[in-house]
């Protein structure tokens, strides 16, 4: 994914909640790809993962608290990607950036795959990174064993 993207359906303003291993990740091709992007966390430490290029801006705090997404400027974010390592958080974070604050694009990590239809029902788009390793285990079993490791 390198280089700018200057195509008009590409966020421009991004905000991440959970700045762990994928939103420290997602945080950085972000902005390497040209986005603005605020990225939340409630531990100032997890920072530390970022990509020393990260041009971004960094908010320690709880994202489930209000003051926090209005710090975040989440009004204007084009989209916001929940990505903790709590369902729960998720999808309030997801719900409340979506019904109040009117982000056009939200997007949830969820773990538990029978979760899903709950962030259906709102408006959320998912990945279940469960269901996907479940998915592709699966589908390997299918092939017959083709490829040995």
């Amino acid at each position: 994914m390198g280089g700018k993207k200057t195509d008009k359906n590409w966020p421009q303003y991004v905000v991440v909640v959970g700045c762990g291993r994928l939103g420290s990740l997602l945080a950085g091709l972000l902005s390497q790809a040209g986005s603005s992007v605020v990225i939340i966390d409630r531990d100032e430490a997890s920072f530390a993962l970022l990509a020393p290029e990260f041009s971004g801006f960094r908010i320690t705090g709880d994202a489930v608290e209000m003051e926090i997404l209005q710090r975040a400027k989440v009004h204007s974010a084009d989209c916001l990607l929940a990505v903790t390592g709590e369902d729960n958080v998720n999808l309030m974070v997801a719900q409340v950036a979506h019904e109040l604050f009117k982000v056009p694009r939200v997007m949830a990590r969820v773990f538990d795959p029978r979760r899903e239809a709950i962030y259906h029902a709102f408006g959320i788009e998912t990945v279940s990174p469960t269901k996907l390793s479940a998915d592709f285990f699966l589908a390997t079993l299918e092939k017959g064993g083709e490829e040995k490791s």
